[in-house]
């Protein structure tokens, strides 16, 4: 018996269960096989998505994941383990699925996806998956989407809530489903993500595999995608409703938005340590009164459980820039769950200030 004859009986040992269903059978698994799949976030959402993906046959995979694997992540992420902390997300997922699909074809980049990147790298694939906890790089993938006319399966999570959707799917008259801009107009950047308002595995775990629910029936053509709805799930009652969604947005308005908007993400960005306050130096400074004075602490989040008492909470969407009144004498110290937001508060006044004395707590108070 040779290798290619031995491969094939594998092949079809492996995907058996699948073939089986005589609504997917031969012809399906051969549709899985030829198609190219591009999943975007490694991490709690974006991990099985890539694991599920691979074992039902899909041809290629690429995964993209500019972060490390944290040993907060391991609860959720549970491709991970402990050995694998330090190391990126991409590349470890893509290793795990490599011993176990050898069928697929995995590839793997360390970079964030960007504005500059996002066209030519979605140009390629078939379908897309947004496996993200960032509002900017969701909307970013959908309005490249849109542009290149490419289906986007949609997850993201708050708290005990999931939600699915296929967005952009070309449909019979060769009109497309409605895209995230159509369900959620605007970024609402005031919402927390997982890391920020916490989450439970199981959720995780069913909003991923939904997904990929989705990817299999539009490459098979087997049942029925999301398509101008959104699911939505709340694990606490096991309930779930879909919103009927409407295409209102065009493509030149999205091409106008994509033009002008810079998807800037400042959990992509190296952080300036200059612009930073440790936990251990602002714990210092807070214990001596004549520093306290001298100090200014501001909440860019609204309801954040603060271990300390801050000055003022501005939401950083109610950042008045301009008129924001710098005492050169204090020091104003930005603060969120996490240090993302909070730094990119500090950038914003240090732009416009360059001389004022600005920093952000280092890791949030998440780390505080």
């Amino acid at each position: 018996m040779t290798q290619k004859s031995r491969m094939e009986i594998n092949k079809s040992e492996i995907f058996k269960r699948q073939i089986t269903l005589s609504e997917i059978g031969e012809t399906g698994q051969q549709k899985l096989q030829e198609s190219k799949v591009l999943v975007v976030g490694c991490g709690g959402l974006g991990s099985p998505i890539g694991v599920y993906l691979a074992a039902s046959g899909i041809g290629e995979i690429h995964l993209v994941d500019f972060d490390t694997v944290d040993c907060t992540n391991l609860h959720r992420q549970v491709f991970y383990a402990m050995d694998d902390v330090g190391k990126y997300k991409s590349e470890v997922l893509a290793k795990f699925i490599q011993q176990r699909a050898p069928f697929t074809k995995v590839t793997f980049s360390k970079k964030p996806i960007t504005k500059n990147s996002v066209v030519e790298l979605i140009s390629v694939y078939d379908i897309i998956v947004d496996g993200t906890d960032s509002l900017p790089t969701k909307y970013l993938l959908n309005d490249a989407c849109v542009l290149l006319g490419k289906p986007l399966v949609y997850g993201s999570l708050y708290k005990f809530d999931g939600y699915v959707s296929v967005f952009n799917m070309k449909l019979d008259d060769n009109r497309y489903s409605a895209n995230l801009r159509d369900a959620f107009p605007t970024m609402n950047t005031d919402i927390p993500n997982c890391e920020e308002a916490g989450t439970m595995n199981a959720i995780v775990g069913m909003i991923a595999t939904a997904q990929v629910n989705e990817v299999l029936k539009m490459i098979t053509g087997v049942g029925k995608p999301l398509q101008n709805e959104l699911l939505i799930y709340n694990a606490l009652q096991n309930s779930q409703l879909k919103m009927k969604l409407t295409s209102k947005v065009t493509k030149e308005e999205i091409q106008t938005i994509f033009e002008n908007e810079s998807y800037y993400d400042a959990s992509c960005d190296t952080q300036d340590q200059d612009w930073l306050i440790s936990s251990e130096e602002l714990k210092k400074r807070l214990s001596f009164r004549t520093n306290v004075r001298n100090l200014e602490l501001i909440a860019v989040l609204p309801n954040l459980k603060l271990p300390f008492q801050v000055d003022q909470t501005i939401p950083i969407e109610e950042l008045d820039i301009e008129n924001f009144e710098i005492d050169p004498e204090k020091t104003y110290v930005m603060i969120c769950q996490r240090g993302v937001t909070s730094f990119k508060a500090t950038a914003m006044l240090k732009e416009r200030y360059p001389k004022a004395k600005v920093v952000s707590l280092a890791g949030g108070v998440s780390e505080y």
